[in-house]
This record gives structure tokens, sequence and C-alpha cells, in this order.
């Protein structure tokens, strides 16, 4: 990712971006810009936000800051897909809110991804030094970048084909993430899974040739200010065909290196906190394997016993997200977290409820946590729907010949799906269905195709809530 560094001047023959939150502010500009004043401010009449030269020796972009931070990202990304050329010097100096041109650069950095790795010819960088020209809280400029770089990181994860990212290289991206930092990460392989007698994990796994892991990554910094860790867990479904409840295949199956979408989130949102040195002790689970029909491929009508000794009968192994989760959830508990939280491209209900604009949120923790949650998504546009819990959606998963059957009827899935989960533990818990928001194939805005990171930014500024006791 191309990172920012702060300066105190800047060439006037280089590549600028002028910010104001008043388009008044550039009467003391444009003079020396090759621009009148009163031809700038018909520019940006009506509203308009910007306005873009390009004078052959330099490229210039004016931007008025809204008080909406979402639409000063989206200035961001304006501004970033409006230089053209390769390893550009580009500069930002700004007259404005420091949120607000932080909100700008984040949109700016996100719209720097492309998801290039697989075509035969390299991509050429459109930016090769990118300055701010400012006395910005240096602190905060590197908690922004820090973060972006989480959620781009969580995007190439997403869009990795299984032929690359199977549950052992996925292991080995999160050794790598983690590696010279204070975290520690721990990859449990086929043999100590079995040991450990995670059913559901094994089970969807029975189909793969290639071994099941599941990885836990702890962050305890000198002082944390909670006693009892935050658990965090991420559905790690490296590749789902729907195992013997086989998928379509258009818009379907052709999208499901996607699956570990939650995994990918999770993952990012603890690096977030890492490289930042939120006070936070963290423990992140990540069940991984992909979910196919071949070998000895678990079955609808199967009983499956879980890590926690409860039994689940398998009516549709396409409901195979829930299965590892469960394990993941039940070890969880060792540790006497505070809370649980764990994120998943879990269910269609969840897109049919609500779209692709937010994930559905639900669970048994305390309702400041919902809260705080909600407002972090509006903060960040990382929306969030919450949606009840009640003990009736439970009802829908009980089974004539176990303790639990993996689905339930044909209404609201996301939520019997959620109710599922919260038998395999005992801690105040959350569940977020990102199935809507974690890819897209229509990106707009800061996103690229593929995989958004969505998630990342929204879970780090709950986290950071929580940190500074707001919680």
């Amino acid at each position: 990712m191309i990172r920012a560094v702060l300066n105190t001047t800047h060439n006037t023959d280089e590549n600028i971006v002028y910010l104001v939150e008043n388009a008044e502010k550039f009467n003391n500009i444009v003079s020396e810009k090759k621009i009148s004043f009163k031809s700038l401010s018909n520019k940006l009449k009506d509203k308009e936000d910007a306005h873009f030269v390009n004078d052959l020796s330099n490229q210039i972009f004016y931007g008025v800051l809204n008080e909406d931070l979402e639409k000063c990202r989206r200035l961001g990304s304006k501004a970033q897909k409006s230089f053209s050329g390769e390893n550009l010097n580009i500069s930002i100096k700004f007259d404005g809110n420091e949120e607000k041109v932080l909100a700008f650069l984040e949109g700016f950095l996100m719209s720097t991804y492309d998801f290039r790795k697989y075509f035969s010819e390299e991509k050429k960088s459109k930016i090769g030094q990118l300055t701010l020209i400012s006395d910005l809280d240096a602190k905060k400029l590197e908690e922004t970048q820090n973060t972006v770089e989480a959620a781009l990181w969580t995007r190439e994860m997403v869009n990795e084909p299984v032929s690359y990212l199977n549950a052992p290289k996925l292991a080995k991206e999160i050794e790598a993430l983690f590696s010279n930092t204070s975290a520690k990460v721990e990859v449990f392989e086929k043999a100590k899974i079995e040991s450990l007698k995670m059913g559901g994990l094994l089970a969807v796994n029975k189909g793969s040739i290639d071994p099941p892991t599941f990885t836990i990554i702890e962050y305890k910094p000198a002082s944390p200010i909670n006693s009892k860790p935050i658990v965090l867990v991420g559905k790690g479904v490296v590749y789902d065909t729907g195992g013997l409840s086989l998928k379509p295949t258009p818009n379907s199956m052709d999208l499901m290196k996607s699956d570990m979408g939650g995994a990918a989130m999770m993952c990012g949102t603890t690096a977030a906190v890492v490289k930042n040195n939120l006070p936070l002790h963290i423990i992140t689970l990540i069940p991984a394997t992909d979910n196919r029909p071949g070998g000895n491929a678990y079955a609808p009508g199967d009983v499956i016993k879980m890590y926690n000794g409860k039994t689940v009968e398998v009516l549709n192994t396409d409901a195979e997200g829930r299965m590892i989760l469960a394990d993941a959830l039940s070890y969880g508990d060792k540790f006497e977290p505070m809370l649980v939280i764990d994120a998943a491209t879990l269910t269609g209900a969840a897109i049919r409820a609500i779209g692709t604009y937010a994930s559905c949120i639900m669970g048994n923790a305390d309702e400041k946590y919902f809260d705080l949650l909600e407002e972090s998504g509006k903060e960040t546009f990382e929306r969030t729907v919450k949606l009840p819990f009640w003990e009736e959606y439970g009802e829908e998963m009980k089974s004539k010949i176990a303790d639990l059957k993996n689905i339930g009827g044909p209404y609201a899935g996301m939520i019997s799906a959620g109710k599922f989960l919260e038998h395999f533990t005992t801690s105040p818990y959350i569940h977020i269905d990102i199935a809507g928001p974690s890819f897209t194939q229509s990106p707009k805005n800061y996103e690229s195709y593929g995989g958004t990171g969505y998630g990342v930014r929204l879970l780090y500024n709950f986290l950071k809530k929580v940190a500074n006791g707001k919680a």
C-alpha cells in the first residue's frame, strides 16, 4: 500500500490536491495555479465538491470537504481516480478539520487497491510518493494508514482463489501478517484438531484433499484494560461448493472463494489493533477448510458430535459455516471471555433481508455493545442492522434425532443460524453476518471489484471505543 508522509513544504510544479472546507478559501490559492477564482467558483457551484485541472506540467485537484465524513472519503476516492500517469509525486495540502482530512485520505488510499496479481502484465503504480503538507498529528496519520492497510490485506485474501489460498496457506498468510509484531500465532494442524475432537470442522473437511487448520492469534499488551479477553472468531471456508448439497454455479459457486471473508475480516481487525497498540487483550480464532463433495464427504442425514459434546443432525451440507464456527466458539469458552464476536459470510437470507449495504448483527450480549457497534457502523459507513434474537427462532433448530439440526425453516434463516451458534458459547455473544457487504461485483467509490474489506474499519472503531472505556 502507498503510505503518505508528512512534510511542511511542496514544489509548486508538482501534482497537488488542495482541500478546503469552504470554496471561498480557494481565493488565496488559485492566483498561482493558472485558473481564476471566478472560474473555479463557477466550477464548484451547485454543491459540486471538486474540480480537476490537467495543464500538462502538473495535475491539480481542488476539493471542498463536506461535514459528512463518508462524503470526504468519496472525495478522496474521486481525487485518486482523477490523476493519470505512473509514479506521480502527489502532495495534499489542506485548510480544514483534521478528522475530515483523515477521512479523505482513507478514501484516497482505499482507492489505490486493485487486484492485479494474475494479469500477465504487471501494473505500474500510479503514485510514486504521497505527501501531506501539514502539521497533522503523526500518530493519527499512522493509525489511519495502519487500519486501511489491514482492510486492504483483507481484500487481498478474499480475492485469492483456492488454487492458491487453501486452509494451510491461509494459516501461513496469517503467520506472515503478524510476523515481527507482539502478537503470537499458533496453528493447529489436522492431528491436533482430531485430538481435540472438533467434529464440525472435521466433518466439513471430509470431502477435501487439503487438511483443515485452526489458527489462534493472541495479542496481550502489557496493561490491557480488560481482565478477560475479547474473543474474535472468523469463518474460514476458503472455498464452498456446497458439498454434497451442491450449489448452482452462476452467481453462486463461482464466487465462493469469498466464503472466508469473516476470517479475513477478523485477522485484518486484529492486525489493526496490534499495529495501533490498542490496550486490549484479544484472542482471534480461525477455523479453516474448503467444503467439497469428494472423497468421504459428510452427507445430509449424518449426525456429528461437536467439540462441546452436542450432536448436530446435518440436513444440508451447504450450511457448513456454522459447523466450523460452532467448534471455534466452544473452544473460545476456555478463555472465559468478556465478549465473543464472530463474523461470517453465513447466509443468503441476510442478503435477501437487507441487501448488500450492511451486515446483520444479533446476539445476547449487553445492549451497550450493540449501540456502540451501530455507532461505529455509522462513523465508518460500514453499517449494521440489528435483528431480533428471540427464543422462538431457536425452536426451528431442534432436531428429532439429535440435539440440533444445522438448518431451520424457510424464513429468517440469518437469525435461526445465529441461534444455532448461540448453543456453542456460554459467553456474551455477538454474531455478524457479512454475506451482503463483503464482496462486490459492482464497485463504487473507494471499493474495488471483489473483496471490499468490509468490517475491519467497523470493528476496529468499535474496539477502540471499548478501549476508551465507552462500554
